[in-house]
């Protein structure tokens, strides 16, 4: 039978679903072990396991075959690290091991198992539920694991369970990420191994100074609402501290505080321990600066090792900090002469001007394999090997991977073909990793495009078979259009959903302007204090563009904005300011208020609220409610806990106090990814019904 887009697009949750992920290479080169569901339309994710001699994958664990409740008994602990990961599937979402990777930790409702990776026999250990983020020592003799608030250790053989250290008060956590490392700092765990197995850093998570909110549920008025700590701009903190914990098998655990000046860096970004030792890496409020620091892990003292500065903020690599083998600190620093983010050793640049580092993924030895970008749109694999950079993926795409002496996984997504492709390479050949994700039942047909002076990386696309003389469109703009994410990329998928909606009537137009990733610490900071001016701006010099390149396409009398996010809050910026361009809008989870959104987010961009309450004034669209005079829909889940619903609250509000009419969606029990198949569906075409509508002359 044949099945919609936007039918199929929700039940494999945007064809994310039978694609392998997570993977991790064992240190003698036998096997890779990965993530992923059975089938395109399984939400559930098995643990798998690829023999790099023959290729052969075998299923490890599989949560149908064991006795395990359903995801309805996920711990809250749980929920919330799914919602800050962006994870759409269920089952088995994660899994860590020991050194060997013999074995692996893994839970299911709450509950802690153990998968023996030599014969995928999967066993329960009696641990203190509800069990989150465990982590097998790199010995593998004990697993340690957060219940409740609680940072536990258990014995490998399921003896021996115990609390490392009680919580001092109810609002004090040990071994969690706080809400601001996990949803900002791409930072989801609270606790790390020595490498002998034999001492544990946690994170101490002290919550009382941070405001409580409440998220009700309107449509269940009998269920109380859910109270969050949320640090709003401006506002108090989590207290971050760290603690060693020297583990022994008579439980007489040694418990010694790390030490650094925690007032003027209170923000911990990551910790990281390899044979020379213990880092972590702080930072103060203002962002812009960051410290490595070495830890002695015996008294806890800390000496300063590397700073990193910037006028505007400094940027959070993920892969950072790590060491070459005989010791050299990698990092990645913002070059402005070069106007290049570049990898350097022991304080030296070694990649290139114009080549745009995207993350560190690994270090072996001298070698340092790391993903970057000479062409914005494409994101490809090198490695830099003591004076020497080489790339390892071509054509059209975007690619990263992990790699293990003489292992590399490759996975990547093209331009000209749909879906992740995956393989592996070893010496004698390689083997592919199968993607078992479903293929969209639409092929999407992209024109890319440089728009203006700074070549913003602009997409058109138009209605399948449309050719001139058909009639100009309506057209579409689609952005995200902030920090942290990029649309315009050399990956077909990506413009699926913008074909479809292409094939209803518009000419779709997608761009990624100043402030997006991947062009370089200059066109990052231009949006350092205001977002309004370039992202609005860019914007429009890409419909203009568009527009040039497809005259006979492209209506712009007709001109409809949809986005979701920061792109929500671009949406109902650009009908508000600017109605003599866009004529209609579809604004989705906008943030409508900065001082309403988090602290380390909103005061990286904009600064304190306290200190430069003029940005705040500026970029808020509360203030521009009565200039409303293009049609407006408002879509905001209520169960919303990263933009809470309060900002389309007080948007409608402010716009009904003004004589503006408007539409409001809220959605019942949704949450900021509005993942729920029925809800991801019927939004689609509840968007387009507007949208034409409100475009029709």
């Amino acid at each position: 039978m044949s099945i919609s887009y936007p039918r199929q697009s929700a039940r494999t949750r945007r064809f994310s679903l039978g694609v392998p992920r997570a993977f991790q290479i064992a240190p003698d080169e036998s096997r890779v072990a990965f993530l992923r569901t059975r089938a395109g339309d399984d939400p559930v994710t098995c643990l798998w396991t690829l023999d790099t001699a023959t290729g052969e994958e075998r299923c490890v664990a599989d949560p149908a075959a064991l006795d395990v409740p359903g995801e309805e008994n996920l711990p809250a602990e749980e929920r919330a690290r799914r919602e800050r990961a962006r994870e759409q599937a269920g089952g088995i979402v994660g899994y860590t091991t020991d050194r060997a990777m013999r074995q692996a930790a893994i839970t299911l409702g709450g509950r802690l198992y153990v998968a023996d990776l030599d014969t995928a026999i999967v066993r329960e250990l009696p641990a203190q539920e509800p069990v989150f983020d465990p982590r097998p020592d790199p010995a593998g003799r004990r697993i340690a694991y957060v219940s409740g608030r609680t940072l536990r250790v258990i014995e490998m053989d399921g003896t021996g369970d115990r609390a490392l250290v009680q919580p001092e008060t109810d609002q004090v956590s040990y071994g969690l990420a706080e809400f601001i490392a996990a949803e900002e700092m791409d930072r989801m765990r609270g606790h790390w191994w020595s490498p002998d197995g034999g001492t544990l850093l946690a994170a101490r998570v002290d919550e009382t100074p941070v405001l409580r909110w409440h998220i009700a549920d309107p449509a269940n008025p009998e269920a109380p609402p859910a109270e969050i700590a949320y640090p709003a701009a401006g506002t108090p903190n989590a207290l971050v501290g760290l603690v060693l914990f020297k583990i022994d098998g008579g439980r007489a655990d040694a418990r010694t505080a790390v030490a650094w000046d925690r007032g003027t860096f209170p923000y911990v970004v990551t910790a990281a321990w390899d044979r020379h030792g213990l880092l972590i890496v702080v930072q103060p409020r203002d962002q812009r600066s960051q410290r490595v620091l070495s830890v002695d892990p015996v008294s806890g003292e800390t000496a300063l090792l590397h700073t990193e500065s910037d006028a505007a903020w400094t940027d959070i690599v993920p892969g950072l900090p790590v060491r070459t083998g005989d010791g050299d600190l990698v990092w990645v620093t913002e070059d402005r002469a070069t106007g290049t983010r570049r990898i350097t050793v022991a304080g030296e640049p070694v990649t290139p001007g114009g080549l745009q580092v995207r993350s560190v993924l690994g270090v072996d030895g001298r070698s340092i394999l790391f993903s970057a970008s000479e062409e914005p749109t494409e994101v490809h694999l090198y490695t830099w090997n003591d004076g020497e950079v080489a790339r390892h993926t071509e054509g059209q795409g975007v690619f990263g991977g992990t790699a293990s002496g003489e292992i590399t996984v490759v996975a990547g997504a093209r331009l000209d073909r749909p879906g992740t492709e995956v393989e592996v390479r070893t010496p004698s050949g390689t083997h592919p990793v199968v993607s078992l994700a479903e293929t969209p039942v639409i092929t999407p047909r992209v024109q890319l495009l440089r728009s203006g002076d700074r070549e913003i990386r602009t997409a058109v696309l138009l209605p399948t078979g449309w050719k001139p003389g058909d009639g100009r469109l309506p057209v579409l703009m689609d952005p995200y259009g902030g920090p942290h994410a990029q649309r315009v990329l050399a990956v077909q998928r990506m413009y699926c959903e913008a074909q479809w909606l292409a094939d209803q009537g518009f000419a779709v137009v997608i761009a990624d302007g100043r402030g997006t990733p991947g062009r370089g610490p200059d066109w990052d900071r231009a949006v350092h204090g205001d977002f309004t001016g370039p992202v609005l701006d860019d914007q429009i010099t890409a419909l203009i563009e568009a527009a040039r390149r497809n005259p006979a396409a492209l209506d712009l009398d007709r001109v409809g904005i949809r986005g979701w996010s920061f792109g929500g809050w671009l949406a109902a910026l650009a009908v508000l300011r600017r109605p003599d361009v866009f004529h209609a809008g579809v604004a989705g989870a906008p943030v409508t208020d900065w001082r309403l959104y988090d602290t380390h987010y909103t005061e990286r961009y904009l600064g304190h609220p306290d200190e430069e309450p003029e940005n705040y004034a500026a970029n808020s669209l509360i203030g521009s409610a009565g200039e409303l005079k293009r049609p407006l829909m408002i879509i905001h889940g209520l169960a919303d806990d990263n933009v809470v619903a309060a900002h389309t609250l007080r948007l409608s509000s402010a716009l009904l106090a003004a004589g503006r009419p408007h539409t409001v969606l809220p959605l019942s029990g949704v949450t900021h990814m509005a993942s729920q198949e029925e809800v991801a569906e019927n939004l689609m075409h509840l968007q387009v019904d507007f949208l034409k509508s409100a475009l029709t002359r």
